[in-house]
């Protein structure tokens, strides 16, 4: 028998739906006048599957978060849309461009240990991602 095994990390799954890394990073990436991003799963305590969660190159100071929103909310479907973002200068890539997301992705939006601005996705907008809600998160006490 002979059964085919999806490339880990391009596709994930979040409230019973497949979600294609691809696909949210294309929109972001458009959504942001071509910035690199990249996108992957997240575990989140008291859910199944994993959230999506986008790391962003650029700057706080330049990126409208409330347009970011809008524009995720029109282009994605519920369950591709980024619960948690990550604002850095630059996303580190291989000698071929392609971009490394194995740390990131293991940096997670654990506040304790990521520098750069974390944002969490409620209400239709995002939000600074304090210790105050991570530990919200983590403990169940939002629902995401």
């Amino acid at each position: 028998y002979f059964y085919f095994k999806d490339r880990i990390g391009d596709t994930f799954r979040w409230k019973g739906e497949n979600v294609s890394t691809a696909e949210v990073e294309s929109v972001i990436s458009n959504l942001c006048d071509l910035k690199d991003c990249v996108a992957f799963g997240v575990t989140v305590p008291g859910t199944d599957g994993r959230a999506c969660m986008v790391v962003l190159a650029d700057t706080p100071k330049t990126l409208d978060l409330n347009d970011l929103a809008d524009g995720i909310y029109r282009n994605l479907p519920s369950y591709a849309r980024p619960m948690f973002l990550r604002v850095t200068l630059q996303i580190e890539s291989t000698g071929t461009h392609k971009m490394i997301k194995r740390e990131l992705q293991e940096e997670g939006y654990n506040v304790t240990i990521v520098q750069d601005p974390l944002f969490f996705y409620t209400n239709g907008k995002y939000v600074t991602l304090d210790e105050d809600l991570y530990q919200k998160i983590m403990h169940c006490k939002i629902r995401v």
